[in-house]
């Protein structure tokens, strides 16, 4: 067990946890949409995928982006999945971000979609 993000408190007053699978989804979560420097004690922490948003859209943006998500991936939770592929959307003001990947404990695959508006 976790600790569940974001932060909050369970039906009993303690802190919530959550199981292994979900809390990776959680990290994956934090890594892409925490801005850099916005952690003070890890001013490189994060992506910046959000300032991308209001980009013209184009496939230069689109492999930009997807290297960004990727670099920042394997950089910060390299050592619990494999990232095997990323496919980014923008549209207006909104970013869907779908991130297929393996475990490395477990060597399941898992396919996630995180979606930001702004």
């Amino acid at each position: 067990m976790q600790i569940g993000y974001p932060l909050r408190i369970d039906a009993r007053g303690r802190t919530a946890e959550t199981l292994d699978a979900p809390h990776l989804r959680d990290l994956i979560e934090q890594v892409l949409f925490t801005i850099p420097g916005e952690r003070v004690n890890r001013p490189d922490f994060g992506t910046g995928i959000q300032q991308l948003i209001f980009a013209p859209n184009s496939a230069e943006l689109a492999a930009a982006a997807e290297f960004l998500v990727q670099s920042a991936l394997e950089r910060w939770l390299g050592e619990l999945l494999i990232v095997d592929a990323i496919e980014i959307e923008s549209s207006e003001s909104s970013l869907q971000i779908t991130i297929a990947y393996t475990l490395r404990q477990t060597q399941t695959q898992q396919v996630e979609q995180f979606f930001r508006e702004v």
